[in-house]
């Protein structure tokens, strides 16, 4: 991104790697869908080691167990404190803060950065339940959203196999370890209710918990959904600095298009 900012044309060497980035990060995003759909947790971890070894391949390194304890901002270059096993000071021109459900905690800890420019954070914990036997649907069926949520819609994997979700359980973690994302059981009453708005049919006893995943949100039940908030050097006048807040789910389809507009943000 540095050249970018010091030559209009880059060299082929800095788009090989730019493209070989992006083709990792796609085949990343395809591995959690396959994942997702076959509920086969090791291709998961599969995919994460080949998207380390391809960051390797072209310079990079991944750094596990490493929470950022603060950053310190500077007009030319960013010291990233890092807390850990192996604690460490980490120097660099740009920092992209792309924390997820952390990102605003991670935003709290840049010294230099204005304090409006942290937004609260709220958490939407999702539950989803599988559906014993083959689906009597062909097609995906999404209700009327509601608020926090897409409302509890029906998602087919390849197999045919129907899951129900997410519903929206706004819960209050302080850190990781505060997350249960086992599924409460008792939810599925609230479910039957949901589904029998467009499939009446479905039988008592025929649900059963499946998985769960949580949601950061830039807004509480009270308040409307909020956009991805992407802040740059144009936002907070700190260059070499990009936040990205409240990216949810659907960051993952989109991760290609976000790392375009992320890398222009720190070009301008």
């Amino acid at each position: 991104m540095e050249r970018l900012g010091e030559r209009n044309r880059p060299g082929f060497g800095y788009h090989l790697k730019v493209h070989t980035f992006r083709t990792l990060t796609a085949v990343l995003a395809w591995a959690l869908v396959v994942a997702a759909f076959y509920q086969k947790p090791e291709l998961l971890t599969s995919a994460q080691r080949l998207m380390q070894r391809g960051i390797e391949a072209v310079g990079g390194a991944v750094a596990l167990l490493s929470p950022v304890d603060a950053v310190t901002l500077g007009s030319d270059r960013h010291v990233v404190h890092v807390a850990g096993e192996a604690p460490m000071e980490l120097a660099a021109r740009v920092v992209v803060n792309a924390a997820g459900l952390w990102a605003p905690d991670v935003a709290s800890r840049m010294q230099g950065l204005a304090a409006d420019e942290v937004p609260r954070a709220f958490f939407a914990k999702g539950n989803y339940f599988s559906l014993r036997g083959r689906a009597p649907f062909s097609r995906l069926v999404y209700p009327v959203p509601d608020p926090g949520g897409l409302g509890v819609h029906l998602t087919l994997d390849l197999a045919g196999q129907g899951r129900f979700g997410p519903d929206v359980e706004w819960i209050a973690p302080r850190s990781a370890d505060d997350i249960d994302y086992r599924v409460d059981a008792g939810r599925v009453h609230s479910f039957y209710a949901a589904i029998r708005s467009y499939w009446p049919a479905v039988a008592d006893g025929a649900l059963a918990p499946a998985y769960s995943g949580v949601r950061p949100k830039l807004g509480s039940a009270q308040q409307a959904s909020a956009d991805f908030v992407m802040r740059g050097p144009a936002e907070h006048g700190i260059a070499g600095l990009v936040n990205l807040f409240g990216i949810e789910s659907p960051g993952v389809t989109a991760c290609l298009a976000i790392a375009d507009e992320v890398s222009a943000m720190l070009a301008r």
